[in-house]
């Protein structure tokens, strides 16, 4: 279950290492094996550790992201609403607000392994 009404600090955090974000990656993929049980692990990740909901800003509209799911061909994608409508935007391409959403950090080392860096 994603954690909720932890305090986040104001103003804009700084980025992490690549070093601290290489700990993070292998930390979540030391029991997975395969990019199947990767994809799963970092959703896990994710899913324990984001803070949701937190609001955000998809294409010039403020959205709530309501939580975190996977797709059935394994995407990590986000839920987002707006009003009634609700669409899923895939986790690599969510733009994070400032300040980013207590365990964000996340999305970066998920970023990060996705990339292949």
């Amino acid at each position: 279950m994603a954690r909720t009404g932890e305090p986040r600090k104001r103003g804009r955090r700084e980025p992490l290492s690549n070093v601290i974000l290489d700990k993070m990656i292998e930390e979540t993929l030391v029991d997975a094996y395969g990019e199947s049980e990767q994809r799963i692990a970092f959703y896990t990740m994710l899913e324990d550790n984001l803070m949701v909901p937190f609001q955000t800003e998809l294409l010039g509209v403020d959205v709530t992201v309501e939580r975190i799911d996977m797709t059935d061909d394994e995407q990590i994608v986000a839920v987002c609403r707006r009003g009634k409508a609700r669409q899923r935007i895939p986790i690599l391409e969510l733009p994070l607000p400032n300040p980013p959403p207590f365990g964000a950090e996340w999305i970066e080392a998920f970023r990060r392994w996705a990339r292949g860096s």
